[in-house]
């Protein structure tokens, strides 16, 4: 359905009279469009900022580094797992107190959006738009993200939970504490959980424009409509 606004794009651009969406413009389609995606962006981010925005959505959770999660399981049967378990949850908050920063950037790449990347949007798969964000965006959200996520992880003694968690593993010879950075481990899934979620509100938007869309953009569906 949404393929149907590129054809909007293109019939516009015909003489009055040879088309039936002669009162439509390229940029009312595009504006249409630019609405649409800030929507999804906006609900995405408030989804995830939400309490139990990463912690409560198994699509996006953020488990241990896959070093930590083997130790973890093994420190559960000597009865030292509750650390690992306050570690995850510490992650996952700090992601949902970072991803708020995403949505600036995102609004920011929605207006710097051309009509050749409508067109591409609008004629690529179900995710073309998320694909598009991540391109312009991914590197700026990483970068906003890391120190919003070094801030929480201090807030909360992130640091303090790690040092212990991976001692007492280091002690039973299961991992070395010098094995990741947490943080950027954190950012980077916090990041990656965006995404998904955006391309999530995108298969929405495509899937039902009439329901998701703004005003404009139901109008720009409603001319196209058989």
């Amino acid at each position: 359905m949404l393929r149907r606004l590129l054809l909007c794009l293109v019939l516009v651009g015909l003489p009055a009279g040879a088309q039936d969406l002669s009162a439509l413009t390229q940029r009312d389609a595009g504006r249409g469009l630019r609405e649409a995606l800030a929507q999804g962006t906006a609900a995405a981010v408030g989804k995830l900022s939400a309490p139990n925005g990463f912690l409560g959505d198994d699509r996006v959770r953020i488990p241990l580094p896959p070093t930590l999660e083997q130790a973890q399981k093994l420190l559960k049967r000597v009865g030292l797992g509750d650390q690992g378990e306050q570690l995850a949850t510490t992650m996952n908050r700090a992601a949902e107190a970072a991803v708020v920063e995403a949505k600036p950037i995102l609004l920011d790449a929605i207006r710097k959006m051309t009509l050749a990347d409508a067109k591409a949007i609008l004629s690529g798969p179900d995710d073309a738009a998320t694909q598009y964000f991540r391109k312009t965006s991914g590197e700026a959200i990483f970068a906003r993200f890391r120190p919003k996520v070094v801030a929480a992880t201090e807030k909360v003694k992130l640091a303090e939970y790690y040092d212990r968690f991976a001692g007492k593993a280091s002690e039973l010879g299961l991992v070395a504490k010098e094995d990741a950075s947490l943080d950027d481990y954190v950012t980077r899934k916090a990041t990656d959980g965006l995404f998904v979620i955006i391309a999530e509100e995108e298969k929405a938007i495509r899937a039902d424009p009439m329901g998701q869309a703004s005003k404009l953009l139901k109008t720009v569906f409603g001319e196209l409509r058989p």
